[in-house]
């Protein structure tokens, strides 16, 4: 080292340089070890460097006082370090290195060993995705727009469909609304000072209950909870055996030091380099450098090289792909990234220019988005996933199957969903039987519960024979569910070999133009006393029975004669999918905004109301206000109600669409396999 800032050749004849570093203010940093000013005095006395601390109170305000060139210098976090970069300039000089040799830490979910999350990790089943379950769990962050503890995890599960945009997203506080929406409410977003901010706060708000998942580095727990005598463990701490941590999901860069070009000479700014980076040659100074900034020695690395892995994942974080990514000085509002929205669509020819065409909707969301939309003719949900998965559509409308096999299978996700009728997302699976027929009377257990399914083993059972999961699956589960049925995961047993050996040889599991086929077959079976008990929708016989004896058919005796058993299982309603590879989170965003606009839309013919006139033509209720130039297929009442089949759409993300059906699905051995198979032929 032969330059003037390097230790040990500080030589009183040369100039003295004035540096100024900004220092976060801590908890600790009035501890005798751990000052700042110690750490000045120390490179003021082996260098030319004469060092002046500036106390900051936040992130943002140290990013602010190396924007303005009120400090040199600043010792960051990479997150922080990476908005600087993106938004002021701001330049990497130097970043910690691990005793490893590391210059990045590994981001990981830490959950406890009890948890849902972690049996998925470690059951060794590639369909189980311990990420998947997050949903609606409380997460401990180590602080707002911290990289390891926030940045990285919401941009991993953004960028991969996860989660959705919650709000605007050009507006970073969106973040926020996001991270309470997917997680809970009582997700923990500490500020500075709080006893849950940081690394530590962050697993102590794991260890002491308050969170289901903390998002630290993958040596978390070995630097707060060390095993042995060498160093004392936090008092938050459990058992080692009792944290796990879930797979990476990237590589954090470390903690940078970070300078302002603006402000900061070039023969300074290698000077200074040479003698952070030489510190820890000597003993002394890189135990001073640990205790000031909690590491032993640096590297000398750039902008480039070590926050550029880190783009990928920020860029899906609401606000900061508008702010950091678009063009400054650019005036119009960011909404859709992609010049056309492709739309993948199951047409039947015959409905082209009718009220049925999906181009009304295509025509819908051009308006909203600002940008062209076009359908992609499919022949079957196989190709819907074959178009989302190459990119050549964007999103597609998929049944339940092939929503769940696309999820599972392909990595595809979902946005939103179709509401039912009823305005749910999905609709109950239940067993019945005739009213009186002693099932229910006889339900009570010897400890006092009601199991009505108790009785039923040996019956003859009414299966609808369409598809697996509404037929066999979802029986299956709740069977296995509350111990009646035995889960062997061995098993080479087909669903029907299974009904057949609890319930009965004799049971009906139909093929498709047979008569017990179908929902009103299964009622049938049931009716004619073929079967004992019958699985189909909860509300079929509410909601048919009364019709059908109206048309003369014969397959219901009248509602009051039918008893519903309880509930088996949940059937999810249509899904919005698309490929988070290649849809990005603020295209996401904006489609699910349009698409949620068509709740909005209501046709009115010939309104009257007192003292305002009569209208005809398209309401929209969120501004009050009738669009008499709107053609009423062209609506979003009637696209909804004549393209998308049902009342309304709802925000859901795949977890929450499809968890509890995939879950049934996954109790039952060979449950996948069964609904690959029948997707294939829809």
């Amino acid at each position: 080292c032969t330059v003037s800032g390097c230790i040990g050749e500080n030589d009183p004849d040369d100039e003295r340089i004035s540096l100024t570093i900004a220092y976060e203010v801590s908890s600790n940093m009035l501890e005798a070890d751990s000052s700042p000013e110690i750490f000045a005095d120390h490179i003021s006395q082996i260098s030319n460097f004469d060092i002046t601390i500036n106390t900051v109170d936040s992130k943002v305000a140290m990013l602010e006082a190396l924007r303005f060139g009120n400090v040199d210098i600043a010792y960051m976090d990479s997150g922080n370090a990476w908005i600087g970069w993106n938004e002021y300039g701001t330049e990497v000089l130097a970043a910690d290195q691990k005793s490893d040799g590391r210059s990045y830490y590994n981001a990981n979910a830490w959950v406890l060993n009890d948890s849902d999350m972690a049996i998925a990790h470690l059951d060794s089943n590639e369909l189980t995705n311990p990420f998947s379950l997050m949903e609606s769990k409380a997460s401990c962050h180590t602080g707002w727009l911290d990289s390891v503890g926030m940045m990285l995890p919401m941009g991993f599960l953004l960028g991969l469909g996860y989660a959705n945009v919650l709000g605007d997203p050009n507006d970073i506080e969106s973040l926020r609304g996001t991270i309470h929406g997917y997680f809970s409410d009582d997700s923990s977003i500490p500020d500075p000072g709080t006893p849950y901010y940081g690394e530590s706060g962050a697993l102590k708000c794991l260890s002491e209950g308050a969170g289901d998942i903390a998002f630290a580095k993958d040596n978390s727990i070995q630097d707060f909870c060390p095993v042995g005598d060498e160093s004392p463990r936090e008092d938050w701490c459990l058992e080692n055996s009792r944290y796990v941590a879930l797979p990476s999901f990237a590589k954090a860069p470390s903690d940078v030091f970070v300078y302002n070009p603006d402000y900061l000479d070039n023969g300074t700014l290698e000077d200074l380099t040479e003698l952070l980076t030489s510190l820890d040659e000597d003993t002394d100074s890189s135990e001073i450098l640990s205790n000031t900034f909690g590491t032993s020695g640096v590297v000398r690395t750039n902008s480039d090289d070590h926050l550029g892995i880190y783009s990928s994942f920020v860029t899906s974080i609401p606000g900061i792909s508008a702010y950091f990514v678009d063009e400054q000085d650019s005036e119009e509002e960011i909404t859709i990234s992609i010049e056309e929205l492709r739309i993948a669509f199951q047409v039947d020819e015959s409905i082209i220019g009718t009220d049925h065409d999906p181009n009304l909707l295509a025509g819908f969301l051009s308006d909203e988005l600002g940008v062209n939309v076009s359908i992609i003719h499919v022949e079957s949900e196989s190709e819907k996933i074959s178009s989302l998965e190459s990119g050549e559509s964007h999103i597609a409308f998929m049944k339940h199957t092939s929503s769940l096999v696309a999820w599972k299978a392909h990595g595809l996700a979902v946005l939103a969903a179709i509401q039912n009728d009823d305005q749910t997302t999905s609709s109950a699976i239940s067993g019945w039987s005739l009213s009186g027929s002693g099932i229910l009377e006889n339900s009570e257990t010897d400890d006092g519960m009601i199991d009505p399914y108790g009785s039923t083993k040996g019956m003859v059972s009414c299966h609808t024979g369409t598809d697996p999961y509404t037929s066999s699956i979802a029986p299956l589960s709740y069977l296995i569910d509350i111990g009646h049925i035995v889960n062997d995961d061995s098993t080479s047993l087909s669903q029907e070999l299974q009904i057949m050996s609890y319930f009965n040889d004799s049971s009906s599991i139909p093929m498709p133009n047979t008569t017990y086929f179908g929902e009103s077959g299964a009622v049938r079976c049931l009716s004619e006393g073929y079967g004992e008990v019958a699985f189909l929708s909860e509300n079929f016989i509410s909601n048919e029975c009364a019709e059908s004896i109206q048309e003369g058919e014969d397959w219901c005796l009248g509602e009051s004669n039918y008893s519903s058993l309880g509930i088996v299982g949940s059937l999810p309603s249509t899904s919005v999918m698309y490929n988070p590879l290649v849809l990005d989170t603020r295209s996401r965003a904006s489609i699910l905004n349009s698409l949620i606009d068509l709740n909005y839309d209501m046709y009115l013919e010939n309104y009257s109301r007192p003292g305002f006139g009569t209208y005809t033509g398209c309401y929209d209720i969120s501004v009050h206000k009738v669009f008499e130039d709107i053609p009423k297929q062209s609506c979003g009442d009637e696209i909804l109600k004549n393209i998308l089949n049902g009342p309304g759409i709802a925000r859901v993300n795949s977890q929450e669409h499809l968890g509890e059906y995939s879950q049934d699905i996954l109790m039952v051995p060979g449950g996948f396999y069964a609904i690959e198979e029948y997707m294939s032929t829809e």
